[in-house]
């Protein structure tokens, strides 16, 4: 454990060796090895570390469409027994003739007097509509608690599925050309969508677009993940239980392996990462960098006690190897550099990280944890809205 606290100090160790058996890639090197000031990371570094996710994990997505407008369909006044707003948007890409469509749904507290914070789920399990009331989306503890409650259905964006993953939005800008290998797939697709429901959130007068988390569990928290990374217009993104090429590193080779999710999901990331199975070692990033993207803005790392195949210390681990990014923009990172006991959440930094007792799933625990980090950093946040990504 002191190589792990001496790296976390320095930040710029040349070989940050994070444990006896592998490297990490130091995100503040440059590939010929020169050392990059907060400047230099600003300027080109983040973009460079941005570029090799997308050319060799994630794949290349679409710019902010051209023609996109946004339709209320429905709006219910008293939701939740009255203590809510709800809207259900359509959002449409695409010209008038054969537009590409999906839903967002929209949860206001009715008691705010100014526009509020929202929680944004990229929601892969059902329809957001089927979620509301369970732990897996407590809408109404989170308008309780002075927060707006958005989801979208992931799979309108992408089916989950190796045969028909093309069937939404990649079919729809990619038709039926032949995919090059670094073309988006599932995740990323997902991830578009959470920068869509952005734009919309920009629109909306009693959204307070400034302090939006993007938040996903599992293979929605590995799309959380890649969209906060890609869009600076949010926040704070959370991931839950990520896992394997979502939080936790790569290079560990614990619990799921890179070769295990690309054989089980091959529509999940580009082409071109089936080349790092049984070679991590080769990856030009890992996922420490990943979280590095959200600097200096806020990210949330939560894992489970027994859920081995996501690799909680991993987990861990990649907030703790993204903190040299962080102090180098003059913020704290992760306020330390062991893992806590389980529910003993980390708060004090710009990363939050906790690790609850039970398995893999998204709690109540955890939205708790979630809004408590939000209760703290969000809604003190003083982010200056960033341009159209």
């Amino acid at each position: 454990m002191p190589t792990r606290f001496i790296v976390l100090l320095l930040g710029t160790s040349s070989l940050w060796a994070a444990s006896p058996g592998y490297t990490l890639p130091d995100p503040l090197k440059t590939a010929d090895g020169t050392s990059v000031t907060a400047e230099g990371w600003r300027k080109y570094r983040r973009a460079q570390v941005l570029a090799l996710f997308e050319k060799h994990v994630y794949g290349r997505s679409p710019a902010r469409p051209k023609q996109m407008r946004f339709k209320v369909v429905e709006e219910d006044r008293e939701a939740l027994a009255g203590k809510a707003t709800r809207r259900e948007v359509d959002i449409i890409v695409g010209d008038r003739g054969k537009p590409f469509t999906f839903r967002l749904t929209l949860y206001l507290p009715k008691s705010a007097s100014k526009p509020v914070p929202v929680f944004l789920l990229l929601n892969h399990r059902g329809t957001v509509s089927s979620q509301v009331g369970n732990p897996f989306f407590p809408v109404e503890q989170i308008v309780s608690r002075g927060y707006g409650a958005a989801g979208i259905t992931a799979g309108q964006l992408a089916p989950d599925n190796a045969r028909t993953y093309r069937d939404g939005v990649i079919g729809f800008y990619d038709g039926a050309a032949e995919a090059s290998p670094d073309s988006w797939k599932t995740i990323a697709a997902w991830a578009w969508g959470g920068q869509r429901a952005m734009d919309y959130l920009q629109t909306d007068k009693d959204v307070d677009s400034r302090r939006i988390a993007v938040v996903g569990h599992s293979r929605g928290g590995k799309a959380a993940l890649w969209c906060g990374a890609q869009d600076l217009r949010f926040a704070l993104t959370i991931s839950n239980n990520s896992g394997e090429s979502g939080a936790a590193l790569a290079r560990r080779r614990k619990g799921e392996s890179l070769r295990q999710i690309n054989d089980a999901f091959p529509h999940w990331f580009a082409e071109n990462y089936k080349a790092y199975n049984d070679h991590e070692d080769k990856l030009p990033v890992d996922q420490h960098e990943l979280i590095s993207l959200m600097a200096p803005r806020l990210v949330y790392v939560a894992s489970a006690e027994t859920d081995a195949w996501a690799d909680p210390e991993g987990e861990f681990l990649s907030g703790v190897h993204a903190t040299p990014v962080y102090r180098l923009l003059g913020v704290d990172g992760l306020g330390g550099s062991q893992q806590p006991p389980v529910e003993q959440p980390i708060h004090t930094g710009r990363i939050g990280y906790h690790i609850r007792k039970g398995g893999h799933g998204l709690t109540g625990y955890d939205w708790d944890q979630f809004m408590t980090f939000a209760d703290r950093h969000l809604t003190r946040w003083r982010l200056q809205r960033a341009p159209n990504l």
